[in-house]
Formats: C-alpha cells, structure tokens, sequence
C-alpha cells in the first residue's frame, strides 16, 4: 500500500504551491525511489518524446537521467491549478562530459485522492550555457521558496 501525500486534491493557491514545492524537493535529491513514490502505481508519464507506465519505468528512467544529467539542479514554479490538476513551469541546469544545459519546461500534472500523482506531461527544451551563466545552484534555498525564477 503506498502511502498518501498530503496535500489533497481539491487544491487552493496554498496547497497547490505546496505541492509544486515537495515535487522540486524531491527531484532535487536525485533519488529515484524518493522521487518515485509521489506517483501512483500505474502512473502514466510522457517526457518529451519517452512514454512510461508505472513507478518500475519511473525509477529506472530517472536513474537513467541522473546518470546522464549531472549536477542537476532544478526550480519550479506553480503556474495554474483546479481541484485534481495542476501545471508547473520549471527550469533546471545540468552538465554532461562537454558542456553546461539549461532545459525550460511545463508539467501537467493530475492527482488521485490521495495526493498521488496519476499522470505526468511534460515539455521540455534545452539550451546550451557558460558555465559563467548558471543560476540554480544545488536545492532552493529556504528564502528563495515561494519566489519565482527568471524566464532568461
């Protein structure tokens, strides 16, 4: 049995925020089962052009990525909301063997009753950076939360 995760749908502006504040939480650890377990079961994700069902294809995605996608470091910003759906603006910068990413996107989220999520959409793009230009260094920090980020 999976564990809820507060906060439930419906969502207002507060726990909607809050929602969106534990996904980069968790992402930011870069730790697949963590992340993992924010999903149901049967989870159904669409990550740019990859198409995965089920926490199983979640952890060995993630894995994956995190592998290719080093020093990952992400922010997300609520953008929209109703009672069971939200959508997520974010960017996050990573380096591979050759260069420094900065990737853009949106997520459409939808959530069972338990505050797990059921479906994950996500766009995404990627632009190369200097290093020099970096801006998201490691996890939020405690007085940064709550603020939105540059679209730059």
């Amino acid at each position: 049995m999976t564990e809820p995760r507060p906060p439930f749908p419906p969502f207002d502006a507060g726990t909607a925020a809050a929602k969106v504040q534990a996904a980069e939480d968790a992402w930011n650890s870069r730790d697949p089962h963590r992340v993992s377990l924010a999903y149901t079961e049967d989870t159904l994700w669409r990550n740019r052009d990859e198409f995965l069902t089920g926490r199983a294809e979640v952890v060995a995605f993630l894995t994956g990525k995190w592998e290719r996608e080093l020093d990952y470091a992400l922010r997300k910003s609520l953008w929209a909301f109703t009672d069971d759906r939200i959508a997520v603006r974010f960017q996050y910068e990573w380096h591979d063997a050759g260069r420094w990413w900065r990737s853009y996107g949106n997520e459409l989220w939808e959530f069972d009753e338990h505050g797990l999520m059921r479906r994950r959409e996500a766009s995404i793009n990627d632009t190369p950076i200097q290093e020099a230009d970096r801006r998201i260094r490691g996890p939020r920090p405690e007085d940064e939360r709550g603020r939105d980020f540059p679209l730059r």
